[in-house]
């Protein structure tokens, strides 16, 4: 099977920045798939954060619309997530998949936002 694969988070000061990476280990690549950057808090469901199509424009939900960039380069294997003006409310393990649920889920990445 294939594995999604996060990395860059870490703790950062309110207004500060990160660029988050999501790959994938196995045979499959992120070619032709649709990827979804998702947030989890403990308690509470997996959320959606911001997402890139194989073709096509990103989305990204209400929360990061103006703050966020979601980018990819096939070659590379690669999607990232910049986020910048980082909030509390950003706090959370990111996690990359397919909408469909395509790679096995990957350990995430911490995000730690503090005043």
């Amino acid at each position: 099977q294939v594995y999604a694969v996060e990395s860059g988070g870490g703790s950062v000061q309110v207004g500060g920045s990160l660029r988050l990476s999501c790959t994938t280990k196995g045979e499959g690549t992120i070619r032709l798939y649709d990827i979804h950057w998702y947030r989890q808090t403990p308690g509470k469901q997996r959320e959606f954060v911001a997402s890139i199509p194989a073709f096509g424009i990103p989305d990204y939900s209400a929360s990061v619309v103006g703050r966020a960039a979601i980018s990819r380069d096939d070659a590379q294997n690669t999607v990232w997530l910049q986020i910048d003006n980082l909030k509390p409310e950003d706090t959370g393990v990111y996690y990359c998949n397919t909408r469909a649920g395509s790679f096995a889920w990957g350990q995430g990445t911490q995000v730690t936002v503090s005043s």
